[in-house]
């Protein structure tokens, strides 16, 4: 069986301890970037099914980054993570083609149910 490849882009290190940890025991194959070069490299090199990206990361933002995810390969789903009430910001992002946000600190059982439906609905 394939493994479906995640990665996450976020600039807290816990967070992304956190996150591969609780993606690589669900069985898939976990990439982690502090920022967008980085992330976006990973997205050429590794073409992963889904991105957890935050919103706000120094730099490149995260809908820069969702823009260029966007732009190598549209198939790539994309979940956003924001710390912020940012509606704005949050609205672009799905007009780019993000398709949730998580609110942090969010709920990791709900992060693992919305990943899990995500790619497992795919793999059908």
């Amino acid at each position: 069986m394939i493994k479906h490849k995640v990665l996450i882009v976020d600039d807290q290190n816990g967070i992304r301890i956190l996150l591969m940890e609780v993606f690589s025991s669900e069985g898939y194959e976990t990439f982690q970037a502090a920022n967008g070069r980085i992330a976006l490299d990973i997205v050429k090199s590794q073409v992963p099914d889904l991105v957890l990206l935050d919103m706000k990361i120094p730099g490149m933002d995260g809908l820069e980054i969702l823009k260029h995810i966007k732009q190598m390969n549209p198939e790539i789903k994309v979940i956003m993570m924001t710390a912020y009430g940012e509606l704005d910001m949050i609205k672009e992002a799905t007009d780019l083609g993000a398709l949730m946000h998580f609110t942090k600190p969010f709920d990791i059982d709900e992060m693992r149910m919305a990943v899990n439906m995500q790619l497992r609905t795919n793999a059908m």
